[in-house]
């Protein structure tokens, strides 16, 4: 039997190397961003494998569109909250991510973030690019020291736990806050230096980091978020650093995706990077060849190494 895929956007060399003669691949070759919903529909139909993004939205419009004789939807990423996973479980239709292989280059990311939200680093580029006047004096562009300072770690998964173990490089204290246990959320807010942000996007999380929480931190903290974009409130993130609450912030996603609140734009203590957790090679590679042995596992019926929901395989 032939099977047709779709791939929503151009993986790297390997990976795209790897589905050669294996099925019919479509690829979607538009725009950098994200393929448009209606195209998505209009291109899942009739596809056995649907290899997804993180931007991709899987939804039963979507899983209408494609037909029932979808297998699985591999998807190019840890996350998968862009996925209707019971929709798809009803549906007998596979789920699988990338787990694992991209934990070590997110946990640096985290760190570069910390760096340079702490020393004010973007500023201090802007501030030369700019060609401003200047010499060295004892009160220009302060930042804050990380030794001896304590760490937050909200969320306490691979990711989490690998950006604590580069802590102690810093002689930093480290406390967590999870699911499985560690200090209380408010305890972690009201104690962090640092508060640096692993957790899923789950209906609870959806704005963990809001107003009162601000509110909460000490007024040289800072926050950092490698995880999804809405666990923080943007708005209220901006009203938070403008007024002087928290020292700074560094962020990797973004509540709105790929938009980024305009008010944090404006401002020169927060980091702003363009989803570049996982954006090494070894790891882009890495994940692109796991996503592609999901899709292919789906396809033969048999059980894909990051399959997340619990379905009938052997359809």
């Amino acid at each position: 039997m032939v099977f047709d895929v779709l791939v929503t956007r151009v993986m790297v060399d390997e990976a795209m190397r790897a589905l050669d003669g294996r099925c019919e691949v479509d690829v979607y070759t538009g725009p950098p961003e994200a393929i448009p919903y209606d195209e998505f529909r209009a291109r899942a139909q009739g596809k056995h494998g649907l290899l997804t993004m993180v931007s991709d939205r899987v939804d039963a419009g979507l899983l209408d569109a494609a037909g029932p004789q979808l297998r699985i939807v591999a998807n190019h990423a840890v996350g998968y909250d862009n996925i209707d996973v019971d929709e798809c479980t009803r549906r007998g239709v596979m789920v699988a991510n990338t787990p694992d292989v991209l934990t070590e280059a997110t946990a640096d990311l985290a760190w570069a973030l910390i760096l340079a939200a702490v020393r004010r680093i973007g500023e201090g580029d802007r501030f030369l690019r700019a060609k401003t006047p200047w010499i060295w004096g004892p009160r220009m562009m302060l930042g804050y020291d990380l030794y001896g300072k304590t760490l937050g770690i909200v969320g306490y998964g691979r990711i989490g736990q690998a950006t604590a173990r580069r802590a102690a490089g810093f002689g930093m204290r480290v406390i967590h806050h999870s699911r499985s246990g560690g200090h209380s959320f408010d305890d972690l807010v009201a104690q962090a230096d640092v508060i640096s942000v692993h957790a899923p996007l789950t209906p609870e999380t959806r704005h963990l980091f809001s107003t009162k929480v601000f509110q909460r931190m000490k007024p040289t903290a800072v926050l950092v978020n490698t995880a999804r974009g809405p666990l923080v409130d943007e708005v209220a993130l901006a009203e938070a650093l403008r007024g002087g609450e928290i020292f700074a912030a560094g962020l990797d996603v973004f509540e709105r995706e790929p938009l980024v609140e305009a008010a944090l734009l404006a401002l020169e203590n927060v980091t702003i990077v363009p989803h570049l957790g996982s954006a090494t090679v070894e790891t882009r590679t890495a994940m692109g060849l796991f996503a592609v042995e999901n899709l292919l596992s789906g396809l033969h019926g048999e059980r894909p190494r990051g399959l997340v929901n619990d379905v009938n395989e052997a359809r």
